[in-house]
């Protein structure tokens, strides 16, 4: 690294989607970039569905974070313009752009999707009512139990696994990459240095970003006002394979509430279909018997010929999340008004880390450049992230 050059030398800690967007962004920027993790993309991305679904994603209650995530859906197509080797050919594109299709079954779902409805349009959402008659007209492989739909025209989505292995294979290229574990950060109270690994090595760092999920939160070598928490967020997923007589089964993502239950229903470029998701907390890492069931009920309930598709696999991962669920991005604070230097931390981002990737990489690679930007300070690590303000 030259003198003066105003790059620095940052290693990332964790090979998910935020970690290596943010390694591709600093590397973009210039910076010689270490990324370093075990297995690369083998946690939460590799399970997920992959949905940039800002308004049929909206949460009760989440109007800050919603901010966020249409801010980093409007990034995705020049973030993935960036990324070398990404496919641009609209039939083979793992970026699909076709809309959401939000449906319901009986009419305690219509209800409940209604209510969500008239809060999305207030919102300024992008989201209209539809007949179960057009819903039918733009899917019809749909069943006839449908009580109410909902269009969200700008909810995109993106395979993760293949944007996970492109910006690997960029990254591979173009700096470092130590399939190794981080054991401790490299440093304290007064500023971080660089990360020691498992094979008792240590990478020096000017700046090190914390992107290794759920395990963010434990990592020795943290300083003491590092105080946060994170929490495993278990969720299965399913994968199936359309036989070439049912192509296209569906023409975009489908999302249902089945007698109340969440579902999606997400294609693939490939002929597959991905299926999530559930949710749990119950600290069991593994593919949940019933919730294989229950997924695979709910889908057949939308589309019935769900039931005449390959079973290719049953997935469950960890997805992180903080006690707010919002997402832990920025320094840490220090004495004072100051931050601890040479530390960023990106995770906690639940539910939206796929979607929120261009976002974080901007934010980090920004601090990286001494660019703060105030409007994602309230997102930092530090005590005022539960004092009652809505994030």
């Amino acid at each position: 690294m030259e003198p003066h050059s105003g790059k620095k030398r940052v290693a990332v800690v964790g090979a998910g989607i935020i970690g290596l967007s943010a390694a591709w962004e600093a590397s973009r920027r210039g910076h010689r970039v270490t990324l370093i993790d075990p297995r690369p993309a083998s946690g939460a991305t590799y399970a997920a569905a992959g949905m940039l679904a800002p308004a049929s994603e909206f949460h009760f209650q989440e109007e800050g974070l919603l901010a966020l995530t249409r801010e980093s859906a409007a990034l995705y197509p020049d973030f993935l313009a960036s990324v070398p080797g990404w496919v641009t050919n609209p039939n083979e594109n793992p970026y699909q752009a076709s809309g959401t299709l939000v449906v319901g079954v009986d009419s305690a779902d219509r209800a409940a999707l209604g209510d969500l409805y008239r809060q999305q349009r207030d919102l300024g959402l992008d989201v209209e009512e539809m007949t179960t008659g057009q819903a039918r007209r733009r899917e019809p492989m749909l069943g006839t139990t449908l009580s109410g739909a909902f269009l969200a025209p700008s909810d995109h989505s993106v395979d993760p696994r293949s944007l996970a292995e492109h910006l690997l294979q960029a990254l591979r290229g173009a700096g470092s990459v130590i399939e190794c574990a981080a054991t401790a950060l490299d440093g304290g109270d007064d500023g971080v240095h660089g990360v020691h690994l498992a094979d008792g090595s240590t990478v020096e760092a000017d700046e090190v970003i914390l992107a290794n999920g759920v395990a963010a939160a434990t990592m020795l070598g943290l300083p003491a006002a590092a105080n946060f928490q994170l929490r495993p967020v278990y969720g299965d997923i399913l994968r199936l394979r359309v036989p070439p007589a049912l192509r296209p089964l569906l023409n975009g993502t489908v999302r249902g509430l089945v007698r109340g239950m969440a579902v999606y229903l997400v294609p693939r470029v490939d002929g597959s279909l991905v299926i999530g998701a559930t949710q749990r907390e119950d600290g069991n890492a593994g593919v949940s018997a019933g919730g294989v069931h229950q997924l695979l009920r709910d889908a057949q309930q939308l589309v019935p010929a769900v039931a005449e598709l390959e079973f290719i696999e049953a997935t469950c991962r960890a997805r992180p999340g903080s006690l707010d669920n919002a997402p832990l991005l920025g320094r840490i604070p220090g004495a004072g008004s100051n931050v601890v230097p040479g530390l960023i931390i990106a995770t906690g981002f639940f539910r939206h880390g796929v979607l929120l990737a261009p976002l974080a990489a901007r934010v980090c690679a920004d601090l990286l450049d001494g660019q703060e930007h105030p409007v994602y300070r309230r997102y930092a690590p530090g005590p005022h992230r539960y004092q009652g303000a809505a994030l």
